[in-house]
């Protein structure tokens, strides 16, 4: 071998150790996020924000890929089967650990390995601002009032949006029914043209609605309430349940993906959220910033499952 050959095979060894292996060096190239939800949902706006900004870092180009339907189902098995390389993630939301607590779909926590918590975010109670609910126990003494005339309904069935909904029914013993929707903006499609009369909704879908006055939220389930909503009370606050519960968003990747490249994943996803031009749009969405990576990630994901397993068993919510 020549001099100048055993100095470029050299260099190049140099750069993949630099860039954490083969894996890590693939990835320089382009980054798949699948997102099991709807375009314009509170996941595909995160999804879209984060790419924009690790693009903007001179990451990979990033691509964002809509894999809506079978509660979510389609898109997380999709990313399950891709190939463990750093070079596609599945961008997950509370459905993610619900469908694993009820064990539907052909996947669970263990095909997967953690990236990052991204963001919390709230989730409202919305309903037309023409309509006639003020409160949400206005609504709820007329739906106890008309049996089976209140139809809600949300971004599919068995998410967390769906079981807000069954714990409000629960609480209040009130007839209604339930429609669920390919993700919340169609949901909302829905409230828009008078179909449903209230929608259980992740804020950054309907926050624009909100702030224009198309919407009226009338109870979260956040743990206070919200500075950007500070007329709204949060459910202890109605006196009907203490239900607390909100939206995260997070990243994992297909099991078995190198440590090296999942560690890239991570910094790179955390050096996009610190930028400031990032806080403020997380904010101008309703999004929080939590930044959680790795194995406290991974806890928090056992943790909720858990949770989630015990509150769909007390509702009697089925897998479809």
């Amino acid at each position: 071998m020549t001099k100048f050959r055993i100095l470029a095979a050299a260099c190049a060894a140099t750069a993949l150790i630099a860039l954490g292996g083969p894996a890590a060096l693939a990835q320089s190239k382009t980054l798949k996020i699948i997102v099991p939800y709807t375009p314009g949902s509170g996941p595909d706006i995160i999804s879209r924000l984060m790419g924009e900004q690790i693009g903007k870092d001179g990451g990979p180009t990033v691509v964002v890929e809509n894999r809506p339907g079978g509660g979510m189902t389609i898109g997380t098995e999709a990313a399950a089967r891709a190939e463990p390389d750093g070079n596609t993630v599945l961008l997950v939301a509370n459905a993610f650990v619900v469908n694993a607590a009820m064990k539907r779909g052909n996947t669970t926590l263990a095909n997967f390995d953690p990236v990052c918590n991204l963001a919390a975010t709230p989730m409202p109670l919305v309903v037309q601002s023409s309509s006639q609910w003020k409160t949400v126990q206005e609504l709820v003494a007329y739906a106890k009032a008309n049996p089976g005339k209140v139809t809600f309904a949300s971004g599919g069935p068995a998410t967390s949006l769906h079981v807000a909904i069954e714990v409000l029914r629960l609480a209040t013993k009130i007839d209604t029914n339930y429609v669920p929707y390919g993700g919340t903006a169609p949901a909302i499609n829905a409230l828009m043209g008078g179909h449903v009369q209230a929608v259980w909704a992740d804020y950054p879908t309907v926050v624009s609605h909100l702030k224009s006055g198309t919407l009226r939220a009338l109870v979260t389930t956040s743990p206070k309430r919200l500075d950007a909503l500070p007329g709204v009370p949060i459910m202890e606050e109605t006196g009907i349940t203490k239900y607390v519960a909100e939206i995260f968003y997070g990243v994992v990747a297909p099991a078995k993906t190198p440590p090296a490249a999942l560690k890239q994943l991570s910094d790179m996803f955390l050096a996009a959220m610190k930028k400031p031009e990032m806080q403020a749009k997380f904010a101008q969405s309703g999004m929080f910033p939590v930044g959680d990576c790795g194995a406290k990630f991974g806890d928090f994901l056992k943790n909720i499952t858990a949770d989630y397993e015990k509150i769909t068993t007390a509702a009697g919510i089925k897998a479809n």
